[in-house]
């Protein structure tokens, strides 16, 4: 009996050093226990269906530190997108829905969506190429806006996920559509890097000329979706200079300094520090919706130039957004007014989100004197947005 008890009690003992190496292997490897842990809680199940022919399906990316986006090829739209604060405790700090029928019928059309053929406004839907005119959807008062009511935000995507944190969306814009010249060939990439960088890198082809500006909708809040007003994040934008606008949000043509204006972000202040201030340029965007032109320099280690940074102070959490786009479309959540409940049935209040949408400015291709849209046959449409999260330690 002795005996048999040594050889139970020497296999309870390797069993357990077995186990503990494991374990240890398991963490060396990335592959801690916490970081297998799934923090999508949505139902697969809501995004499966079919829209004009199209099969719309719900996808997930996650990178080792635990970071996770989930996405709907229906406008290719990111739905949740997971970060931790300074404590580790993850939040989603992205506005959306739980169902695809939600986003189908939300009065905020918008929500984490891929914008094109064009981002942002276009004055009276009209445009000229080498003098020919074009006449464009209009969906914003008389204007044209982020690409139209069939734009890029409301079709299926082809996708494909090529790596646990990475996923790729195809698609043909076929010639005149939503008023568009020319059969355009878009690809985007998305990649959620063990840096903590969600990658966004746009690609498009065209057969004859045509306009194109493709930018990144998500509303952010960065102490949680539907945690009450951004006003308290702390926001810099790299820009000396922004593009002040008419009533109907078209820019004028000039580009304005920020200094002594409500629009000076050059360093880091409250976003809603100034809003309440009297200044038209606020009473036109019934607060914060401009482009902000930004500084070349600094720049990262790619060569993209550092558009802004925002900090939640009360998590820690920070996002820093860089890009190779001239310009970054600050919009401050003006028309949220709390009855759309998004997630968990929270309610997305009023200036309770912000975005950051790097891009070319609005209505460039009537303004001659603004950065060209223009793209011909046998070029290659290359846009980067980088979101890269991380924290600040409390002060």
């Amino acid at each position: 009996m002795k005996s048999t008890n040594l050889i139970i009690t020497g296999i309870m003992i390797l069993c357990i050093f077995s186990c503990k190496d494991k374990k240890e292997d398991q963490k060396s490897e990335g592959h801690s226990e916490d970081k297998m842990v799934s923090h999508i809680q949505i139902d697969e199940e809501k995004f499966k269906s079919e829209i004009d022919g199209k099969k719309t399906s719900f996808y997930t990316i996650s990178n080792e530190n635990g970071i996770e986006a989930s996405f709907t090829n229906y406008g290719q739209r990111l739905i949740s997108l997971w970060v931790p604060d300074r404590n580790g405790s993850f939040e989603d700090i992205v506005l959306g829905f739980s169902s695809l029928e939600e986003y189908q019928n939300a009065k905020e059309k918008y929500f984490g969506a891929t914008i094109g053929r064009y981002g942002n406004r276009i004055s009276k839907g009209k445009f000229e190429i080498d003098g020919k005119g074009y006449d464009l959807v209009t969906n914003n008062g008389e204007n044209h806006l982020h690409g139209g009511i069939k734009g890029f935000h409301n079709v299926v995507w082809d996708a494909e996920q090529t790596a646990s944190n990475k996923l790729i969306f195809t698609r043909s814009s076929p010639h005149m559509e939503e008023g568009y010249p020319g059969n355009l060939e878009v690809k985007v990439e998305y990649t959620l890097t063990d840096q903590n960088e969600l990658k966004i890198e746009y690609f498009a082809t065209t057969d004859k000329k045509t306009v194109v500006n493709l930018t990144h909708h998500s509303f952010f809040n960065l102490e949680g979706a539907g945690s009450g007003s951004i006003n308290d994040h702390l926001l810099m934008i790299n820009a000396d200079r922004f593009t002040p606008v008419d009533q109907g949000l078209i820019p004028t043509g000039e580009l304005r300094s920020v200094e002594g204006t409500p629009f000076d972000f050059t360093s880091l202040k409250p976003i809603g520090r100034d809003i309440e201030q009297e200044n038209r340029q606020l009473e036109y965007g019934h607060g914060y919706d401009h482009n902000f032109v930004l500084n070349a320099e600094p720049t990262n280690e790619e060569g993209l130039r550092l558009a802004a940074k925002v900090i939640e102070p009360d998590s820690g959490r920070k996002m820093e957004v860089y890009t190779n786009e001239p310009g970054l479309q600050f919009y401050g959540g003006n028309f949220l007014d709390g009855k759309t409940k998004g997630k968990d049935g929270k309610a997305y209040d009023y200036r309770g989100a912000f975005c950051l949408e790097t891009q070319h400015f609005p209505n460039s291709p009537n303004q001659p004197d603004f950065p060209e849209t223009l793209l011909e046959p046998g070029e290659e449409y290359h846009s980067v947005c980088v979101y890269k999260f991380g924290t600040e330690e409390e002060n």
